[in-house]
């Protein structure tokens, strides 16, 4: 099984998920004339704005129990800063050599104009869901196909939704959790000599108490652990360049070389290079992947353009900032060479010989913060589109029981290659369901933006949206009255 999963996804990726992923990333550049560049600065403040909201409470909800613009941020950056951080850097440049690390930058680059468009539109289709709101690719896919001009996805709608909606969950929910699971057993295993079943079986236990307190729990549980392990690991990182200031320029000179085939260090050329930095890097920043749009459509903002910006600079902050952060702590280190290092072994051990004894233990505290945090807040993901399908409270339970258990036990148990394996197969098929949707509904985040941009131009600092603006869908848009 493992073997036939590796040949689908090497077709998958290398033809079609690769191409299009690039393609689109580049046409939403041109069209929005750059805008992930240029609004770069917006974008921080939104943020700033809204992390002082999310400790001040909503001010734009009369309901307080509304996730913050904040918090459905901390909720997407959960699910991106995870393994795809520390262990998912270290395979792409393991298998693809250093120059994967110059292809993960690129496509965040690219890819944040895409996840502008995903998120931008989470947040136009969402809709009420009792004390909070809920979307995603599902919702907008089976709310904003009907309005298609072309006539075979204007009848694909309820179709594509619920593929979407299985996809999403059996990749985040389920598959992706197995990951999560896996690279924590495996640093707790080098750092500490701790069984797997023992490590799983802890990680199951806490996943469950926080997944069983809902979106608020995942949320709120988000909001305080992402700063606090994305700003120590970045000075970490930060520590370790400013110790080996001098080979800097050595590790930028190799990583610029082997990214287009000039000196293939590891791996098989430019090819694999190429294949394994977007591969990981879309992982990791899940870009264009339709998982982010599911967290971003739980804030409450006055115009979805705010929560689109904010998104976009999370792709951002996962590969330009933290996996970045990996890449030079393992380059710095010489040890990506060694044929018997990989994944999150390869990490510790770079680590480990930048700052000696405690690295193997900082990774394994690091990462068990990074993954958990992942697996809650893909658990969500997958409840938001099994809320989608059915009210049923019984399936949701089984569903937490799994997602938070079960498969949490089963990546303890399995190998790390089939574990990555069943997540590139399920990525992918999800990744291509959600990109025609976006290419499909694209002009309303292109509308939405121009608006934006008006109200920004007229002098008003907090633009609003109401559907009424947007009179041909408004019948769509029960939250925007």
């Amino acid at each position: 099984m493992n073997d036939i999963l590796t040949q689908i996804n090497d077709i998958l990726w290398t033809y079609v998920i690769m191409v299009v992923l690039v393609c689109c990333g580049l046409w939403f550049t041109w069209r929005m004339r750059f805008v992930q560049f240029r609004m770069l600065g917006e974008m921080v403040r939104l943020l700033t704005d809204a992390s002082v909201s999310s400790v001040s409470g909503s001010r734009q909800s009369s309901t307080k129990k509304h996730i913050s613009s904040f918090q459905a941020f901390a909720v997407s950056v959960a699910s991106r800063v995870g393994t795809g951080n520390l262990a998912g850097v270290a395979t792409a440049i393991a298998v693809g050599g250093p120059g994967a690390v110059f292809w993960m930058w690129v496509m965040a680059l690219v890819g944040g104009a895409t996840a502008f468009v995903e998120s931008t539109l989470g947040q136009l289709f969402k809709q009420h869901a009792g004390d909070y709101f809920i979307g995603g690719p599902a919702y907008y896919i089976s709310k904003g196909m009907r309005y298609c001009s072309w006539k075979p996805l204007r009848n694909s709608g309820r179709w594509m939704s619920v593929l979407f909606a299985i996809l999403i969950t059996l990749t985040f929910g389920l598959a992706n959790n197995t990951t999560q699971a896996n690279t924590i057993c495996g640093a707790m295993s080098q750092a500490f000599g701790l069984s797997p079943v023992a490590v799983g079986a802890v990680i199951a236990v806490l996943a469950l108490i926080v997944v069983f307190g809902g979106i608020h729990r995942v949320a709120s549980v988000s909001a305080f652990l992402v700063p606090l392990m994305a700003i120590g690991y970045f000075f970490l990182a930060v520590y370790i360049v400013v110790m080996n200031i001098t080979a800097v320029p050595h590790v930028l000179k190799v990583i610029v070389e082997d990214a287009f085939g000039f000196s293939q260090v590891v791996g098989g050329g430019i090819g694999a290079a190429m294949m394994n930095g977007i591969k990981r890097g879309l992982f990791s920043n899940e870009a264009g992947e339709g998982s982010a749009p599911n967290a971003a459509s739980t804030a409450d903002v006055t115009h979805p353009v705010k929560q689109g910006l904010i998104q976009a600079l999370g792709v951002f902050t996962d590969t330009l900032l933290v996996c970045s952060c990996t890449a030079f702590i393992i380059l710095l280190s010489g040890l990506y060479e060694s044929p018997e290092l990989n994944g999150i072994n390869l990490t510790q051990s770079a680590l480990q010989s930048n700052i000696g004894t405690a690295g193997p233990v900082f990774i394994a505290v690091a990462i068990f913060l990074f993954a958990f945090s992942s697996i809650i807040a893909n658990y969500y993901y997958g409840e938001a589109n099994i809320r989608f399908m059915t009210k049923s409270r019984s399936v949701i339970t089984v569903y937490r029981i799994f997602s938070g258990g079960v498969m949490v036990m089963l990546g303890a148990l399995v190998t790390l290659d089939m574990a990555w394996n069943m997540v590139d197969f399920c990525m992918a098929l999800l990744t291509v369901c959600n990109l025609v949707a976006i290419i499909a509904l694209g002009k309303y985040a292109f509308r939405l933006l121009d608006d934006y941009r008006l109200q920004k131009r007229q002098g008003i600092r907090d633009p609003q949206f109401h559907r009424n603006d947007m009179p041909d869908i408004a019948d769509e848009l029960e939250c925007w009255e």
